[in-house]
């Protein structure tokens, strides 16, 4: 196997999907903990699952999803919510601590924003691993651009519609 076929193999077929399945965990638990944020959760698993699908079939609309929503969310949760922030707080104070604070929301919801985020970095290099691949010769611009407005224009329709007010 030719070593750069490794790679793409490896990002597509390995760690696309372990990306995804962390912040799908991350999602599992906050919907747990949130109720009122099921739907939204559910229906934004689904981008995770449709990355993952055409990540298998080596599309390169799934590295623009993967690379788009990645970095959408993780900057939002970094520089906007700074919830990243309290998520490593509630988990070093965890550490050093062997219990949580308060126990509830507050401690738990952060602390799954900091495991999407590490599923969300996860992905970015699993995705550039992939797109720098040298055999693939399917590289249009286009498809990265396309799967990136798509998942930003889906994120922003589920968040309308779904997001609890």
């Amino acid at each position: 196997m030719h070593r750069s076929s490794a790679t793409w193999i490896s990002a597509t077929r390995v760690w696309i999907p372990i990306a995804a399945a962390l912040f799908t965990v991350a999602l599992i638990v906050s919907a747990v903990v949130l109720p009122e944020l099921r739907l939204l959760h559910v229906l934004q698993a689904l981008i995770y699952a449709a990355i993952v699908i055409l990540a298998r079939r080596n599309s390169m609309w799934a590295i623009g999803a993967g690379l788009t929503i990645a970095v959408v969310w993780n900057s939002l949760n970094i520089f906007v919510t700074h919830n990243m922030q309290r998520g490593v707080t509630a988990f070093w104070s965890l550490l050093q601590t062997g219990q949580m604070r308060e126990l509830g929301p507050r401690s738990i919801v952060p602390m799954m924003v900091l495991l999407g985020g590490i599923g969300h970095f996860v992905l970015i290099s699993a995705c550039l691993a992939a797109l720098f691949d040298r055999r693939i010769d399917d590289k249009k611009p286009w498809k990265m651009v396309a799967g990136g407005v798509s998942v930003l224009a889906y994120f922003a329709l589920i968040i309308m519609v779904s997001a609890p007010r």
